[in-house]
């Protein structure tokens, strides 16, 4: 009998294509879109933050407000509305009250949602978060061409560091059963900057890296080393723009749950997962040799109860 890995390795496979044209990208996205182009400069890409942080409620700012919430001048906000290719202030707001609204799913003044106490209000946060990850994943092509690179990268590199650790050792865990050389970095400084190189002398092309809040400094050192190296850097974050995308090659922009006191991580989790799931289509025949392989191990060894 087939366990659950292969059976879903075996039926779940991600197709191309818009499954739901009906269903635009999530606005993190449409956002960073927007806003990814132009070279900004430090105080524009405060601008560019706060709005993707605060969309549905920042579109409806004055430029006064805005500029006040930011901590920049008016002049600045101007000078940002134009540097992503608006007329003015009013244009660009006119473009993000159509992104908010499409976010809110009504107009403004609708009735809010009873969000419950804080438990109820922290998964309420979380199912935005899934929700919007969905309405990415309604065009699945980045995802299947990132997995089919990070399947041919060998070894493949994994980077976590801080709270991030977690992750990349969920990440990692699973992707061995299913690639043959996959190493995780979850200590910074030099440690984190000999396995980077090592990994690129032995053949490697990718690092799969997560930088989740807060950011720490030594993720930023360790990409741009591992970018020094020779290797390509995927980015799993919650943060659109900012030093860590800037150097990535590929970001995926997950939400974060921060209504209590520790961050909690469902959206970047399921991200994980999916890209998971592309490195099993990337090569079903390597996919399931090898958990065939570890099924056999595993029920020699009694790795598991028996359910």
């Amino acid at each position: 009998m087939p366990s659950p890995q292969q059976a879903r390795a075996q039926a779940s496979a991600i197709t191309s294509g818009k499954t739901a044209p009906e269903a635009g990208a999530a606005p993190t996205s449409q956002l960073r879109e927007l806003f990814d182009g132009p070279r900004l400069s430090p105080g524009q890409r405060r601008i560019a933050q706060y709005l993707i942080e605060h969309i549905t409620e920042a579109a409806f700012l004055s430029i006064t407000d805005l500029a006040e919430r930011v901590g920049v001048s008016q002049p600045s906000v101007t000078r940002f509305a134009a540097a992503v290719g608006f007329s003015g202030y009013p244009a660009l707001r006119e473009k993000l009250q159509a992104i908010a609204l499409s976010t809110l799913g009504s107009a403004p003044g609708a009735p809010t949602v009873d969000r419950g106490n804080e438990l109820q209000a922290a998964v309420d946060v979380e199912m935005e978060n899934l929700e919007n990850l969905r309405r990415d994943f309604a065009d699945p092509d980045q995802v299947i061409e990132l997995g089919r690179a990070l399947s041919q990268s060998t070894p493949l590199t994994v980077l976590g560091l801080r709270i991030s650790v977690s992750l990349a050792e969920y990440f990692a865990y699973a992707a061995r059963r299913i690639h043959p050389d996959v190493r995780v970095v979850t200590r910074g400084g030099s440690v984190a900057y000999d396995a980077l190189l090592q990994s690129r002398e032995a053949g490697g092309t990718w690092l799969l890296a997560f930088g989740m809040p807060r950011h720490a400094q030594e993720t930023l050192t360790a990409v741009r080393v591992a970018r020094s190296a020779g290797l390509k850097v995927a980015l799993i974050t919650d943060l659109a723009l900012g030093p860590l995308a800037d150097e990535a090659d590929v970001t995926f922009t997950v939400g974060t749950g921060s209504r209590l006191v520790f961050d909690s991580y469902a959206a970047p989790v399921v991200m994980s997962a999916a890209l998971l799931q592309a490195m099993t289509d990337a090569d079903p025949e390597r996919t399931q040799a090898r958990l065939e392989e570890y099924e056999q191990i595993a029920e020699q060894h009694q790795f598991f109860l028996k359910d």
